[in-house]
């Protein structure tokens, strides 16, 4: 795989967290990476390239020079591979967009905002302690298992979804609608219609 060299003045960033390798392909805490990847595939990024300990991808987003990443550095480390990309393209926190899992939405259900705290979540504790809370996030529920036993829901998170690959599908092409909805609209506008639904 290449070494990735950004061609153009990167506008954005758009973080997919997840964890790297067959293991974890289609589960839960992977949606971020699904996410990212149906972004490429939608507007013809050509093909990713290591970088900023994970995958990137540069290309044209709703007429923005966007920068598509899916740190491989393992969740608890993503914060070491943003803050790579952020030195690196010298953005700002608000060109910034980070796109995970959240326990606390109901499958389907997506929440866009600014900052906030990390819910538990241990990508965005990373993200956070690295580079400062001042960030979007867009959360892609997925639903919580019935214990709180911080093993059960490890293993909840870490597993693969139970509805039905159609269902999977139009949560991440509504994820996907949601990061271009920011490009167009910026966020205040956007979260009004995300939140919404």
């Amino acid at each position: 795989m290449p070494v990735f060299r950004p061609q153009n003045t990167i506008e954005y960033l758009v973080v997919g967290l997840g964890n790297p390798g067959p293991t974890y392909e289609g589960t839960r805490h992977n949606v971020g990476y699904q996410v990212v990847a149906e972004l490429a595939r939608r507007h013809g990024f050509p093909r990713a390239t290591r970088g900023f300990d994970g995958r990137v991808a540069e290309g044209l987003l709703r007429g923005r020079s966007v920068l598509l990443l899916q740190p491989t550095t393992f969740m608890n480390d993503s914060g070491r591979s943003v803050a790579a990309a952020l030195r690196a393209t010298r953005l700002p926190l608000d060109r910034l967009l980070v796109v995970h899992d959240h326990i606390d939405l109901p499958f389907g259900r997506l929440r866009l905002m600014d900052g906030g705290g990390s819910g538990g979540h241990n990508g965005l504790k990373s993200i956070t302690g690295l580079v400062g809370p001042g960030y979007a996030r867009l959360r892609v529920g997925v639903d919580r298992p019935s214990s709180t036993d911080p093993d059960v829901v490890a293993d909840y998170v870490l597993s693969r979804f139970a509805e039905s690959r159609a269902e999977v599908e139009a949560l991440v092409a509504a994820s996907a609608d949601a990061v271009e909805l920011w490009l167009d609209d910026g966020l205040e506008v956007a979260a009004n219609r995300v939140n919404g639904v």
